[in-house]
């Protein structure tokens, strides 16, 4: 990986390249997925190639190759450097870099069990169980479950003198139960929507979730449901359960500190911001219970944003986004740190594979625990609804307006969990919202959770971000029914 990084940006500055990197991704990937009993997916591949970035005459340019040979390797180093001059040509300032030392290292993510060296019968077998559980319960029409492996050994280097070794190990796994009456359809998820729970580990995480022990009990739920009574609708207390606020901080908080999006070098999938320059350590994002951090290290845990080096061989931080609700910090690359008058990145850069251009993408942004204990909080949030795991959502380009929808909500009454809701949502506006807030969980219901579907750039790259959070409540958001039967 090293020889080939090294012809790459050898190459590059013989060509008139100022600064050049080059990235070696091998990135081995496996997916199983089960329907009804039946296998629906099982498909695994290996991809391997080099993505070379530089800047010549003041522009950027990308190529990207996998044909592993020297003479490819050092042909998409010279186009790289073409394309930087021919798009000088149109530029409208030089490119600038915020000030990165070189460095040397090697990191692996820590896992105990390679999925890979799990029989892929064991793990169909896994999903198996837990669909016969599911389909068990009388009213099921649809049971569906997942796996997904990904092992990326990457090597950057750069005309600055870093050469760094990375080898991450991603998994996820989760559980769907469906169930169709009349014209309603309701659905469970375990542990969560929209492919469960991914995290930098080994098969370890797969079988800590226990899909089949959990089955039963989210089928039931399911079939629940369609007797369960309508949400009411008005203003009301609500309290979030951990992982649908982990995508309300996705949506509401994740992407408007993109910087690239504030600065209006990047709008796909996701808009723009209201989060302009003006705003940053000015605006009231949240209560003083809301604290948000931007933290890529392994100590704050196994998040899909978790490494030791983004792909501009920028080292892991921890970054506070909202500290006492107030707005601190967007996430950088070198060149945007540098447009705004910030001394460092930090350390944002990822790109999803060898033939992608690095972009600005979020690394687990985490609501800090407060002190709360969830006993405590429901005594203290009397005719308030609890809403759990997300269904849907909706917001606007400028990520300010917004609605979510819930697979399932839970009266609060007489300081406890009464009756089962159905259809559940809420709306709101960001920063109101977040001004609402006045009460988080403490670190005991603290949930690190991985969402590794994030679309970005054109062409589109799929990246895994990471999101801690604990229940919190929200005081006086207008509550509603999501789907009408």
């Amino acid at each position: 990986m090293e020889e080939w990084a090294n012809w790459a940006i050898e190459t590059a500055q013989r060509r008139g390249a100022s600064y050049a990197d080059a990235r070696v991704m091998d990135i081995r990937r496996r997916d199983i997925s089960t329907k009804n009993g039946e296998v629906g997916t099982l498909a695994e591949s290996e991809s391997q190639g080099i993505g070379v970035r530089v800047i010549a005459d003041g522009a950027w340019g990308f190529s990207s190759t996998d044909r592993m040979t020297r003479e490819g390797v050092e042909a998409c180093g010279a186009e790289a450097v073409q394309i930087a001059k021919a798009s000088a040509l149109a530029k409208r300032k030089k490119v600038s870099l915020a000030p990165e030392q070189a460095y040397v290292d090697t990191w692996q993510t820590p896992f105990l069990k390679d999925p890979f060296r799990v029989p892929v019968e064991r793990q169909i077998d896994l999903l198996l169980a837990a669909d016969r559980r599911m389909r068990a319960v009388k009213g099921v029409t649809v049971a569906e479950g997942s796996m997904a492996f990904c092992r990326i050994d990457q090597f950057f280097a750069s005309s600055s003198g870093s050469r760094i070794y990375q080898t991450k190990m991603q998994s996820g796994a989760g559980i769907v139960a469906t169930s169709f009456a009349g014209s309603e359809i309701q659905k469970r998820s375990y542990p969560n929507s929209f492919g469960g729970q991914h995290t930098l580990e080994g098969y370890e995480l797969v079988e800590a979730l226990e899909l089949p022990e959990n089955a039963s009990r989210i089928a039931e739920e399911c079939v629940a449901l369609h007797s369960a009574a309508q949400c009411p609708e008005g203003t009301r207390t609500i309290i979030l359960g951990s992982s649908q606020l982990g995508l309300q901080i996705h949506e509401s908080i994740g992407h408007p500190i993109e910087l690239d999006r504030v600065l209006g070098t990047e709008a796909n999938f996701a808009g723009m911001s209201f989060l302009t320059r003006d705003k940053l350590r000015t605006l009231r994002y949240g209560s003083d219970a809301v604290n948000v951090v931007a933290d890529a290290t392994l100590e704050h845990g196994p998040g899909l944003g978790t490494f030791a080096y983004d792909d501009e061989g920028v080292p892991a931080q921890c970054t506070p986004i909202i500290t006492d609700g107030l707005f601190t910090g967007y996430l950088s690359s070198r060149e945007t740190a540098a447009e705004i008058g910030e001394k460092r990145s930090n350390g944002t850069m990822r790109a999803e594979s060898w033939n992608r251009l690095p972009l600005i993408r979020m690394t687990n942004i985490s609501i800090l625990p407060g002190t709360w204990r969830l006993d405590e909080l429901l005594a203290d949030s009397d005719q308030a609804i609890l809403m759990e795991t997300n269904r849907s959502w909706s917001i606007d380009d400028r990520r300010y307006h917004f609605q979510f929808s819930t697979e399932i909500g839970w009266e609060i009454k007489g300081g406890r969990i009464g009756r089962m809701l159905k259809n559940p949502s809420y709306s709101g506006i960001t920063t109101e919202f977040w001004n609402s807030c006045d009460a988080v969980c403490s670190r005991n219901y603290w949930t690190l959770w991985g969402t590794p579907n994030c679309g970005k750039g054109q062409p589109q790259q799929t990246m895994g971000t990471g999101h801690g959070a604990a229940p919190a409540r929200f005081r006086n958001v207008r509550v509603g029914v999501a789907f009408e039967k």
